[in-house]
Order: structure tokens, then sequence, then C-alpha cells
């Protein structure tokens, strides 16, 4: 157990530098931008600064775990630790289990994390800086829904309010009415109108038919189980949005048959795209020497390093390949991450072989 605890706190200390670093690095830098920009009161500018150190650990935990791996590593070589760890009779994959134990909890409450509000934190610091507000009412929403065209003036999320609606209904192909109202609320699962006014468009073109008829009805239910989250969030083009609300439009999208690999490639992101931490972290490992005497220690933390930044920096620039449509979603953040699997796979099994060779070795002098 004194074993567990001594490495895992040596890890977690790392982890804490590597992580509060590099997050007050990019707010940092953040402030310097657009300090001009930001509001006027004290209170405000606070909370900006909280939203975007929220948005800067989103952006750079994972790639603090795999740092914070190196950094432990280097300490552990340049102290003779992990020698004496070998000379008692601790195995490699048993030296490893802290540091994979550790990142693994912490990796599981980073994905927990994006099932609230904590997933939109740069969008509310955003909108703190360009209108001094939370959260911003979306205008001109326009979208479909069961062969129905809706239009929204204006929708405000946290009211679960909507305002200047119009629904244009089309029945077999041809269009049939057109639905206006001053306001909608959204409650038990539906859109309640309380006052609408409806045109219906003449069935026939004839002079003998029926015109356009006019009818006035109180609250009238619409669109059912279209939260305002998501009428926000996935159809105004967002990726920012919490794992639940990105799962129920999923559920809601694909029985419209309307194309949901935007939000696909925003969810495939949250819950595979962090998981290369561990799996760098898996790799450094195997090579990672037991003695610094005969090893270059800078050239090999300068190497992981190095790796780092470029496998972040793929997984990040094709993600965002993903997000726009350029790539497929499985292509975009799937692959890569299999990639890396495989290479890991491939590395351990060399790994296994190796260590057997120098067990055989050393019984056979």
């Amino acid at each position: 157990m004194l074993f567990f605890n001594t490495l895992s706190f040596l890890y977690l200390r790392y982890f804490m530098i590597v992580l509060i670093a590099l997050s007050s690095f990019m707010v940092g830098f953040d402030l310097m931008e657009y300090a001009a920009e930001l509001p006027r009161s004290a209170n405000l500018v606070l909370i900006y600064i909280i939203y975007k150190l929220f948005y800067a650990v989103d952006m750079m935990l994972p790639i603090s775990l795999v740092f914070a791996m190196i950094a432990s590593l280097v300490e552990m070589v340049r102290s003779n630790a992990m020698v004496a760890y070998y000379a008692i009779g601790y195995s490699k994959y048993r030296v490893f289990f802290p540091f994979l134990a550790v990142s693994t909890l912490i990796m599981g409450l980073y994905i927990a994390l994006h099932t609230t509000s904590f997933a939109r934190a740069n969008e509310y610091a955003n909108n703190l800086r360009e209108s001094s507000e939370l959260i911003r009412p979306t205008s001109n929403l326009f979208f479909t829904h069961e062969g129905n065209y809706i239009y929204f003036g204006n929708l405000y999320p946290l009211m679960r309010k909507a305002e200047d609606i119009r629904i244009f209904t089309f029945t077999d192909g041809n269009f049939s009415q057109v639905l206006s109202a001053k306001s909608a609320v959204y409650s038990d699962g539906y859109w309640v109108i309380p006052k609408a006014h409806i045109v219906h468009s003449p069935r026939t073109l004839d002079l003998k038919g029926a015109g356009i008829m006019i009818d006035n009805r109180d609250n009238i239910k619409v669109l059912p189980d279209f939260r305002p989250k998501i009428l926000d969030q996935v159809y105004e083009g967002k990726v920012n949005f919490a794992i639940g609300d990105g799962l129920e439009a999923l559920r809601l999208l694909e029985k419209q048959n309307v194309d949901v690999a935007k939000i696909k490639s925003a969810l495939y992101r949250m819950f595979f795209s962090p998981w290369f931490a561990l799996i760098l972290m898996v790799i450094f490992f195997s090579y990672a020497p037991v003695s610094g005497r005969f090893f270059n220690l800078s050239l090999f933390s300068f190497g992981a390093i190095l790796v780092t930044l470029l496998s972040w920096g793929v997984l990040f620039m094709m993600g965002e390949l993903s997000v726009n449509k350029t790539l497929s979603p499985e292509v975009g953040v799937i692959a890569p991450i299999v990639l890396l699997m495989s290479i890991m796979s491939l590395r351990l099994s060399r790994f296994k072989i190796k260590s057997r060779q120098n067990k055989t070795s050393k019984a056979n002098p």
C-alpha cells in the first residue's frame, strides 16, 4: 500500500503542476488577446476567467496526464528509484499500475464532467465577452421536424421560451397550413403555444373550391421531446453540448433522417479521444530506461514530449475536420485511436517477447 501511495502521490503532484501551468498559460494568453473586449464589471471579468479556466482544463487535462507521466519517469530514473523497485522484486507492470489506476480514475471523472455545463464553459465565456450575458438568445433558428419546417425568431434555452414562431406544415408533399404565434413555452415534453393563428391553404386552385381558411386556437402542443438545449446547440451548429443532450439529439434526429455526423463527431471526441493519453503513457513506460547511467534522459524526455504534442495535434486536427464534415466521424476520431492502440499492442507484444528472452538467458548462462 505504501508503494502504491508513494507513486500515486508522485504522479498526482506532477499532474497538478503541469495542469495548472498549462491552463494558466492558456488563460493568460486569452486575457492578453481580449482584454479590451472584456466587460467593465469586475464580477463578470472574474466569471469570465473562471469559465476560461474550465475550458483550459478541458483542453489540457489529457495532455497533462502524459506530461506528468514523463516527469515522474525522469525523476524515478534519476533518483534510482526505478532500479530499487526492480531490485526488490517489483515487476514493470506492478510499477506502472499506480500510474494507470490514477490516470484512469482522472479520465473517468473528466468524461463525467461533460455530462454537466462544464462542456459549455467556452461558450459561456465568449457570451460574457461579447454581450456581458451568460446565455444569449439564439436568433433566426430554422429547422425541420417530421417533414414540417419551423422557424423561431428568438430562443431562450434557460427560460425554455421561444418568440416569433412559424410552423409550415406539409401533407403528402403539398403545403397545407402555416401556424404563427408570438411565443411558446417548453413544458412536459412539448412546446406549448398559448395562442396560435393558423392559415389553411386551399385544397384546390379552382374557383369553385374553398379558399384560404383562417383559424385561431389556444394551447397547441408541438415538437414533442425537442428540448430547448437541443434546438439551441444542435440546430445552431454548436458542438460543445453535454453528453446527455448529444445522445438525446442523436436519438431524435436519426428518426427524421437528419445528418447527425457532427453530433457523432462531438460525442466520439468526448468518449474516445481523451484515451490517447493512457495509450501514450503505456508506450512511453515500455521505453523508459531502468537507469540513467547508460541512457540519455534528456533525449528520452524530449522525444516523448515531441511525440505527445504531435499526436495531440493530429488528433485535434482530425477531430475538427470530422466536426466540419470533411471526414467521417469514424475516420476522423475513431481511426486515429485504433491506430494508436495497434501501436501500443505491437509494442507490448515485443516487450513481452524481450522479457521472456532475458529471463531465459539468465536461467541458462
